[in-house]
């Protein structure tokens, strides 16, 4: 655990300029607005280690995949984010010297991310040969305007002597990224222009060989200074805009940076990419800073009203769980249904940055509530609109109907390690969940209908080619797989994954029931094959130990050497980054829950005293070294009234990132686990569920808490929690009378109540 930031309930700030932990600092202090966003980088060069990074939604690149030795159906490719066009540069003189914090003294340092506006300042006195120099450097990417981004430089001479300055503004197309096979570069310059005060860049990410999109982004620049604009020659890659003068005693001057950026996902071709750019840097042109900086504060202040959860009497869970919504809502707020949710959104290239699992396991519980429930149902079209996609990947392992990628950009699996590529199959019943919760919450069965019953078609018939029958035990069994826990990997019987799919099969049939006779006609569903369907359900194996009274994680967990972690020396931990994989594979430990999540996904079908038994055997084995692992945990710990543990999770789900506990944020931030924190408070420590259409909550207040609310959306209706020591208030703020139940007794609810 690392806190290199302040606890302050709004912002995540520091005094420090960590040149250690400069990574680290530029992962927390990312920004965001779901089209594109950045790691807190400078905009300066700065000569000491730093990870810079600007991410545009849905531009990607197929980077080759390297395979050491022949297997058939793996991916041709790894599909990445790659790190864009660099626009936000900006290198600054004072008396002739090339401003670098790595080297620059300074003095007064200041790094603030205001979450409430989602602005992003710096602040810093420069101390240099009898010179001193205040500067404070704002900047946001736009939720008002998408293709926004601003920074704003406040210049002050706090000296008794003038000041020469000089900055260059650039945009430039000469990046790498961090993650790629051979240190390539995949940007290639089409067109470029500039006047002695604006310029644009268009540029194409290369030709790649697997038929995937090449994508084209326009960024155009213009700046309002009263310093002078000076014309300079550049290079080939990039555009710049010099300005110069000088400041006198005491005074001080103000340089606006805006860029525009336009990509080929929202025009046909060059042309109207360019005009779409430049009228956009004509309209906003015409908007003081001031205008934009009110804008940008009023568009988060909406998401803020609707989805801020207030802590009372602990400021670090406070900043918590705000910080996760806030980089949650900086990568996906619903407006764009080509996207998803990367597991590092717009803060670092790690996993490639594509469609992971997460989105439909962890995601949609909190945009159901949070948000439009056709954002919700986006992310299921999502899916839908990938089915070719799907059905593909199974094909490659030749099997039928349709296997959804672990990993994607366009539906195609893309990820290049084989035990997470085709043995976390899992995710398929993930995928056919989401369906379900969706249907659940909304009780909205049109999309289930409609669309949704091709995802589950298509599924079933992939679990039913995937199983196998045994007929030395008389059972349908699954081998060859990997469950979420990543630390065992081609396992015979994964309990989860042998669940999942009995679900699945039998969510299906009973849903084949619900629609069209044309959609029946179209899924062409025979009686032999819901035959087979069925006897499948009713002859799964599901791993158990009656003894032990508990669900059995795979046919050979029981035969490892279970000690818990307790027993693990503390300098081994995470035993991910100190322990050969052989050695992990080998181990009983738990990277995160696995028949745990099961019981999770279906909560209320199991008996007390079957949760207790099957959390009292895993969690004591588990090391919680995925960041999706906390948030289970203090969800069922809540259930089983297991406070303490409850807390001790959400501390870690909410402050993953914050206090680096897996040591790994460097990389950038886990996004799609942010949910964790949310989960536990609302689904965890309140107790909220969906069970037979009724909305019910049992909660409690930590004991370190005085009090904690929030808001939620259910089928039409804004619904304010609030729970302090003396009790529980719930309030229909918008939508007709309902009735929910808290403490497993009828409450009604009437607006104004």
């Amino acid at each position: 655990m690392l806190r290199t930031f302040e606890i302050d309930p709004w912002k995540i700030v520091t005094h420090k300029l960590d040149k250690e932990n400069k990574r680290l600092q530029e992962s927390m202090t990312s920004i965001g607005n779901g089209y594109m966003g950045m790691r807190g980088m400078f905009e300066e060069d700065y000569s000491a280690d730093t990870y810079s990074g600007i991410y545009i939604g849905g531009v990607w690149f197929p980077d080759k995949t390297v395979v050491g030795w022949w297997k058939n159906g793996y991916p041709k490719y790894f599909g990445k984010v790659i790190n864009a066009v660099n626009f936000d540069k900006v290198n600054v003189w004072l008396n002739e010297e090339k401003m670098d914090l790595a080297k620059t003294p300074i003095k007064d340092f200041e790094l603030s991310l205001n979450m409430k506006n989602g602005i992003l300042t710096r602040k810093f006195t420069v101390v240099e040969k009898g010179a001193e120099v205040r500067f404070t450097i704002r900047r946001f990417v736009s939720v008002a305007e998408k293709e926004l981004f601003d920074v704003d430089y406040q210049i002050e001479n706090l000296g008794d002597q003038s000041v020469s300055v000089k900055i260059v503004s650039e945009i430039n197309a000469d990046v790498f990224n961090e993650d790629s096979n051979y240190d390539e570069k995949f940007w290639n310059v089409k067109a470029k222009d500039q006047t002695p005060d604006s310029g644009y860049l268009i540029a194409e990410t290369k030709p790649n060989n697997y038929g995937t999109p090449q994508f084209t982004v326009g960024m155009e620049m213009t700046h309002k200074s009263e310093l002078k604009a000076i014309e300079e020659a550049v290079d080939d890659q990039k555009v710049a805009n010099t300005f110069s003068g000088s400041l006198d005693a005491q005074q001080t001057t103000n340089f606006e940076k805006r860029v525009i950026v336009v990509t080929s996902r929202d025009y046909d071709d060059d042309a109207t990419l360019k005009a779409a750019m430049q009228n956009l840097s004509q309209k906003l042109g015409a908007s003081n800073h001031q205008k934009l900086v009110d804008d940008q504060t009023n568009g988060w202040a909406q998401r803020w009203e609707k989805a801020d959860v207030q802590v009372s009497g602990d400021d670090a869970a406070q900043q918590g769980i705000r910080f996760n919504l806030f980089q949650l809502f900086s990568t996906f707020y619903g407006e764009d249904k080509r996207l998803n949710i990367g597991p590092k959104g717009f803060t670092g290239e790690k996993y490639g940055g594509a469609t992971y699992w997460d989105t439909e396991g962890f995601a949609i519980p909190l945009y159901l509530s949070l948000a439009d429930k056709k954002v919700s149902e986006n992310l299921l079209e999502y899916r839908h609109n990938q089915l070719a996609g799907a059905f593909h990947n199974a094909r490659e392992q030749g099997l039928k109907g349709a296997l959804y990628p672990m990993v994607t950009f366009n539906g195609i699996e893309n990820h290049n390690e084989w035990e997470i590529t085709f043995e976390e199959i899992h995710r398929n019943g993930t995928i056919a969940y989401a369906i379900y919760n969706y249907t659940r919450y909304t009780g909205d069965e049109t999309y289930l209908k409609t669309k949704g019953i091709d995802v589950l078609t298509a599924i079933s018939r992939f679990w039913a080619d995937r199983v196998h029958w045994s007929k030395r035990k008389g059972v349908y069994m699954i081998h060859g797989v990997t469950g979420p826990n990543e630390y065992e990997n081609n396992v015979n019987n994964n309990w989860y994954t042998n669940m999942l799919a009995q679900w699945t099969l039998k969510y299906t049939l009973e849903s084949l029931k619900k629609v069209s006779s044309e959609k029946l006609n179209e899924l062409d569903v025979s009686a032999e094959e819901k035959h087979h369907w069925q006897e499948i359900i009713d002859k799964m194996y599901l791993p158990e130990d009656k003894q032990l009274g508990i669900f059995v994680q795979n046919d050979c967990f029981l035969d490892k050497d279970l000690k818990p972690v307790t027993s693990i020396p503390k300098d081994q931990l995470p035993i991910n980054q100190h322990w050969s994989w052989d050695k992990i594979l080998r181990s009983p430990y738990i990277k995160q829950a696995d028949v745990l999540q099961g019981i999770w996904y279906f909560i209320d079908r199991f008996p007390e005293d079957v949760k207790k038994r099957n959390f009292d055997f895993y969690e004591p084995l588990t090391v919680h070294e995925s960041s999706l692992s906390a948030s289970v945990h203090a969800i069922l710990a809540a259930d089983l009234h297991y406070e303490d543990k409850a807390v001790e999770m959400y501390e870690r789900t909410a402050r993953l990132d914050l206090d680096n506990y897996n040591n790994d944020t460097v990389d950038g931030l886990h996004i799609t686990s942010m949910t964790g924190s949310w989960l536990a408070i609302v689904q965890g420590f309140a107790g909220m569920r969906v069970t037979n259409n009724k909305l019910s909550f049992k909660p409690f207040v930590p004991k370190k808490w005085t009090s904690y609310q929030f808001r939620i959306n259910f089928r039409g209706r804004l619904i304010k929690v609030q729970v302090d020591k003396d009790g529980t208030q719930i309030s229909l703020l918008k939508g007709d009378p309902l009735t929910v139940e808290l403490n497993q007794q009828p409450l009604k609810l009437k607006g104004g109540d």
